[in-house]
């Protein structure tokens, strides 16, 4: 059997389906290969038993916003929970109605959403040295961002006023800006430097995996599984860096290294699922 049609399955109810579908025929034409002689109910009673294995075992691949046993040891938590986001709120206006809403298992962004407020979400919680995972996709052009260190003060009318900025964007699509700027390609950190070669995000409407990693004034981006950026932000080369860019002109910009975590409103359909988190 061509067992190697396991190791890729995705965590996607259409690449589950369509990987089942190619365990199934494989497994089909192999009975007809090495069992010609079975009669038809016996193949019949055959498909139907793997059909059933096969459906359990993708059913196992689609459980969003779960913690494993060995995450739940490891001390990970949820920050969404697939249901609603009462652990977020409104930068700088708490919790009221907004154009974030929760479908299909995912915390989305919706601008044809004609009630609420335009508004960046932000975490209840502050958070200092952390790992933090989570899947994002755009849609066509999409631009978005999830912050990390974001003072949420009346003083800052603006959540990357503080905090650092990992890039979400549909790369291919994007504005001309955008794409002649490695530094605001997806997975960097938006208008101060990243890893361009990097910089490889799945087409819109497809699931990303990022992380963020904070630990004692390192900071590191990962995208699909691929480092896009790393820096102390604790140095003096860090303030220069940042003195030779745009973000000078917001005094407190990279000044913290603890903060909340900020999902960008940028009037773009954006996505968010299996968001969860482990202190360092």
């Amino acid at each position: 059997m061509n067992l190697f049609i396991f190791k890729n399955l995705q965590n996607t109810r259409a690449n589950a389906y369509t990987h089942w579908l190619l365990c199934f025929n494989s497994i089909k034409a192999q009975i007809f290969v090495f069992c010609p002689k079975l009669n038809h109910m016996k193949l019949k009673i055959t498909y139907l038993l793997l059909s059933i294995g096969l459906l359990w075992s993708c059913k196992q691949t689609t459980e969003h916003n779960t913690l494993s046993a060995i995450e739940k040891e490891e001390g990970w938590q949820l920050l969404f929970n697939g249901k609603d986001i009462n652990n977020w709120h409104i930068y700088n206006q708490g919790n009221q109605p907004s154009k974030w809403v929760v479908k299909d298992d995912a915390i989305l962004c919706d601008p044809t959403v004609k009630t609420g407020v335009f508004g960046d979400l932000v975490s209840n919680e502050t958070f200092q040295d952390f790992d933090l995972k989570f899947d994002w996709k755009v849609a066509k052009g999409g631009n978005s961002g999830v912050f990390i260190d974001v003072q949420e003060d009346p003083k800052y009318d603006a959540t990357f006023v503080t905090g650092l900025e990992m890039q979400l964007l549909d790369n291919a699509n994007a504005e001309p800006r955008h794409q002649t700027d490695s530094t605001h390609w997806a997975g960097s950190l938006y208008a101060i430097k990243g890893i361009g070669s990097n910089s490889k995000p799945n087409p819109y409407n497809e699931w990303n995996q990022s992380r963020i990693v904070q630990n004692k004034g390192k900071v590191s981006f990962w995208l699909n599984g691929k480092l896009t950026f790393e820096n102390e932000t604790n140095t003096q080369e860090w303030k220069d860096l940042v003195a030779g860019t745009n973000m000078k002109n917001y005094p407190d910009f990279g000044k913290f290294q603890k903060g909340k975590i900020a999902l960008q409103n940028h009037t773009d359909e954006v996505s968010f699922r299996n968001i969860k988190i482990k202190l360092l």
